[in-house]
């Protein structure tokens, strides 16, 4: 777990010191949303930056999000039936992704890749529970996401297809967020 919070704390400290080092910044650079679905799995509150003084290019996102889901809470009770808490456990997806499009267009594309920790071991492809356990999870996810951000900077929307990764399976899934650009 402290290596999840050291690369998010990493992760943020870099969005920083790029902002930091540039005054100016790019209306489209950084975008502020809420996601239904993606990466957070259920719903997270997402921050994404370009690495470049533009809305197109390299960046990276970082969100806070949860889930609620069925947990092994203890062994097979004396009727033999295993015991399960629903419970809400937290997300922290993070990516590196690319945008593009035309410079002055309103649309764009993002292909991105990276990975999404959980507070607890969860298993969100066959709902087979009995392998759950405290401690943390990592999945793997990608997005492919059309964004709509004015050129001026203010409310955006993005949709697109979001599989999630793990133990040799690929979970597909979709993505909506809502938010602001600036």
């Amino acid at each position: 777990m402290k290596s999840i919070f050291l690369m998010a704390s990493l992760f943020i400290s870099s969005l920083l010191f790029a902002q930091q080092k540039t005054n100016n910044t790019v209306p489209g650079q950084t975008m502020f949303y809420a996601e239904l679905g993606g990466p957070g799995i259920l719903f997270s509150a997402n921050i994404d930056r370009r690495f470049t003084k533009s809305a197109l290019g390299f960046g990276g996102r970082i969100g806070l999000g949860f889930i609620t889901t069925d947990v092994l809470v203890g062994s097979v009770n004396p009727s033999g039936f295993y015991s399960y808490e629903t419970r809400s456990i937290v997300t922290i997806p993070l990516q590196l992704n690319y945008v593009f499009g035309k410079p002055n267009s309103v649309h764009s594309m993002e292909v991105g890749a990276g990975v999404t920790f959980t507070g607890k071991k969860i298993d969100i492809f066959d709902n087979n529970y009995r392998r759950s356990s405290p401690g943390a999870s990592a999945f793997g996810t990608a997005s492919f996401m059309y964004r709509k951000i004015p050129k001026d900077g203010g409310f955006t929307w993005r949709i697109g297809f979001t599989p999630i990764i793990g133990g040799g399976y690929i979970q597909p899934s979709g993505g909506v967020g809502i938010g602001y650009s600036f």
